[in-house]
């Protein structure tokens, strides 16, 4: 089908009613407002394609209709290798941020099963078995909100909880420690240490981890460097999963599973250049016999979750005390894709009054 971008244009949206929270001692707190960006693809055949993202809306918008936008108006977006290849080359002369690369494949994404009349994870040839979510936690004050958060989440349904902590060893062996004598034996946890750690303390609190039946131990170091990662690697049987933050997709993820330097890999169609790189992502992770765990919320990552075979959970972020649940989330913790073409993006779109 012949078809054209006409138009690529990036809509902020002010977040004022979004859920304060924090990270790890030593990232910065989020008061739940910000900017987010909702970029809209337009074409000559009158299907629009939308993505999204929540990271430093202004900056992303500018760089979407700055740079992004006129490399890629007149092209096909049916041809996601064309435009993906394009993007890919505007960012060797520009260097852009990693959270806009994928925005246009995204897009270009949803144009394409809109025109197939099919969901997205449908027209990748996925699954529509239900998905098992898994809450990830902000970081809270003590242990009892943590045991607490965590009984709210288990009876909402989920059979899974992933920790963010607060980054220090001792403090956070113990959290773990006492999350899994208060949840019992059959709750899957998983921990993410948000690269807080050197090696000595990550090794410390792998161990830590490890014996108490943690399914995996997710970016305990900064990850910039892989022989760490090998070293963990070689000194735990506990998973170690890797690549969240690091830029090159493929390319990069390569390296991390041939040096053994990860047992999961991270992918997602935030920070790995959208739906094709993170497709290329989990198909590599399949070649290495192991998963691709799929990073962060949202529509189109629920779509990755069931397009790929080789991704166990999707991530619903648990941000606040009381819980609130996702609304597609179910009452025995599972999550299916919204059975409409494209993402699904349009009943948010709504609210916020951007479908005219």
């Amino acid at each position: 089908m012949n078809m054209r971008i006409v138009e690529v244009r990036a809509h902020t949206v002010e977040r004022h009613n979004g859920q304060p929270h924090r990270w790890r001692d030593g990232l910065p707190t989020s008061d739940g407002t910000g900017t987010d960006v909702w970029v809209q693809i337009r074409t000559d055949a009158g299907v629009d394609g939308w993505a999204f993202t929540g990271h430093w809306g202004a900056i992303a918008a500018r760089v979407i209709e700055d740079h992004i936008a006129p490399a890629v108006i007149g092209m096909n977006p049916l041809l996601k290798e064309d435009l993906w290849h394009q993007v890919a080359e505007l960012d060797r002369l520009e260097q852009l941020p990693i959270y806009t690369l994928g925005l246009v494949d995204i897009a270009c994404w949803d144009i394409t099963a809109k025109v197939a009349g099919l969901p997205l994870y449908a027209l990748l040839g996925g699954s529509a078995a239900p998905i098992p979510a898994y809450a990830s936690t902000a970081t809270f004050d003590d242990i009892e909100t943590y045991l607490d958060v965590a009984d709210q989440c288990l009876d909402a349904g989920f059979t899974a909880i992933k920790l963010h902590a607060w980054g220090d060893g001792r403090r956070d062996a113990a959290l773990v420690e006492a999350l899994r004598v208060h949840v019992g034996d059959d709750v899957a946890l998983m921990y993410d240490g948000s690269g807080a750690f050197d090696y000595s303390d990550a090794l410390r609190l792998g161990r830590v981890l490890e014996a108490a039946g943690y399914l995996w131990y997710e970016e305990p170091m900064p990850e910039f460097a892989l022989w760490p990662y090998q070293r963990l690697c070689d000194d735990l049987d506990l998973a170690v999963l890797g690549a969240e933050c690091s830029h090159g997709a493929h390319h990069t993820a390569a390296e991390w599973l041939r040096t053994g330097s990860c047992d999961l890999i991270r992918t997602g169609t935030d920070l790995k250049r959208g739906v094709t790189g993170a497709l290329r992502i989990a198909h590599l992770a399949d070649a290495f016999a192991t998963t691709a765990e799929v990073h962060g919320g949202g529509l189109a990552n629920l779509q990755l979750c069931a397009a790929i075979p080789n991704n166990s959970f999707y991530e619903s972020m648990v941000l606040t005390n009381p819980i609130q649940v996702e609304p597609l989330i179910t009452a025995d913790g599972t999550i299916r894709p919204p059975e409409v073409p494209g993402i699904g993006y349009e009943a948010e779109l709504d609210g916020f009054g951007l479908l005219t």
